[in-house]
């Protein structure tokens, strides 16, 4: 495993082609952000690359660009039947069609070369099948909606030369080990494969090895700490509500993302906050895609400016100078508390990540700072500060555990059963 240097240079340095060169700089990309200088020549070169770094730090065109460009140079004649070149994973609808997008905007100088398909669940899957009849250079998808597509025979990935794993963190984790095995044995051994997420948790990472061929590999994570400022106030779990909608009102913050442990929770919340004078949205797992959508759409556009949401948010997702992020619940996994706060602080903005925590989040909140390498100083707020002891009725009811939220497995037409032993066979 080699690591990466991360020196600057100007895209053209990297060996980017010029009509990639020339939507960049439409989009004002001026110089490459450390993952793209370190990254970008490792994938034109062909090389396996397993990236992490923080939220924002350009991770998606750091494999996108060199991907367009390796495949619009590649010399393909036959693009017969349902064939794909690129195959991108992500865990949500949501980072599919927003990656999607980021390749169709990257490519818009190639003219036409290349088809682009995002794929997942949530919708019908008629309209997909359609658009994938001729095949597809890349295709981001799900893998459920990928499952899916697989079993009605609607794509071959026997031609995949390139797989991303986007967020591969979650990607690798046991929720999708499954479906992942069934996707990688209707892929060819010999493929390029490239590994991104903000982080790399101990226990996905010999996962990575069995999956890589002497890969380029590329850390970095200490942006975060210059760029988001963290701040932790304790507060009795009865005024939690109160506190937080106090917060609001008291910054007049411009738009805040709140995360809860549940779908049950945002819809609650929502509701309280109703009635202290604050209009919030809910995105979970419940609603309707088209609904899903709408929702996002408004929060990215400044339509909506408080917005409830359950951990299917702190995945990649790329909302433009986002103040601030508040965990009202804290996240099940440590790792998921450094992609909630991600979502603000991001491309080098400065940031704002507040945490809610109670008597019984306590213990929890330390494992997430040892897991994290992080120290933060506990604050209290005047007028609700949490008890020094802890409440009576805690210690005598158990905590309740939510279920993480796309846990739950769906039925569909299954495929022949995966090789187990496909982390050992993969080149």
């Amino acid at each position: 495993m080699t690591q990466a240097s991360s020196s600057a240079a100007n895209f053209a340095q990297l060996g980017i082609i010029a009509p990639l060169l020339n939507r960049l700089t439409e989009l004002a990309y001026v110089l490459p952000t450390p993952v793209q200088a370190a990254t970008i020549p490792a994938v034109l070169a062909g090389r396996d690359v397993l990236a992490g770094a923080n939220t924002g730090s350009g991770k998606t065109a750091a494999f996108a660009i060199p991907v367009l460009q390796q495949l619009v140079e590649a010399k393909t004649d036959d693009k017969s039947g349902a064939y794909v070149r690129c195959l991108v994973l992500v865990p949500t609808r949501e980072l599919a069609q927003q990656v999607a997008d980021s390749f169709l905007s990257y490519a818009s100088h190639l003219n036409g070369q290349l088809k682009i398909v995002a794929a997942f669940g949530g919708v019908s899957v008629n309209a997909q099948m359609q658009s994938l009849r001729a095949g597809a250079d890349v295709l981001v998808a799900t893998p459920g909606r990928l499952l899916d597509l697989l079993s009605s025979n609607a794509i071959k990935l026997n031609r995949v030369s390139v797989l991303v794993l986007d967020e591969a963190d979650r990607m690798l984790s046991l929720g999708f080990t499954d479906e992942l095995a069934q996707v990688l044995d209707a892929l060819p051994a010999k493929k390029q494969t490239l590994l991104f997420s903000a982080t790399f948790p101990e226990e996905v990472r010999e996962l990575t090895t069995k999956l890589l061929n002497n890969p380029l590999e590329y850390q970095l994570q200490s942006e975060q700490e210059s760029t988001i400022h963290q701040r932790v106030i304790t507060v009795n779990r009865p005024m939690k509500t109160a506190l937080l909608a106090h917060l609001i009102k008291e910054h007049q913050w411009s738009q805040v993302l709140i995360f809860v442990s549940a779908k049950n929770t945002c819809n609650h919340l929502a509701q309280k906050l109703s009635k202290r004078g604050i209009s919030a949205e809910v995105f979970h797992g419940d609603k309707a895609q088209g609904a899903r959508t709408r929702v996002l759409d408004g929060f990215k556009n400044g339509e909506i400016s408080v917005l409830i949401a359950t951990d299917i948010a702190a995945r990649g997702i790329d909302i433009d100078k986002l103040p601030v992020v508040i965990n009202f619940d804290l996240p099940r996994s440590p790792a998921d508390y450094m992609h909630r706060i991600g979502r603000s602080g991001r491309a080098g903005e400065a940031g704002l990540a507040v945490t809610l925590i109670s008597h019984e989040d306590y213990h929890h909140f330390g494992i997430i700072e040892k897991k994290n390498k992080l120290k933060l100083v506990r604050e209290q707020i005047v007028g609700f500060e949490a008890d020094d002891e802890i409440p009576a009725e805690l210690l005598e009811q158990e905590k309740p555990v939510a279920k993480p939220e796309g846990t739950g497995k769906k039925k569909r037409k299954q495929l022949p059963p995966a090789n187990t032993e496909f982390w050992g066979k993969q080149s």
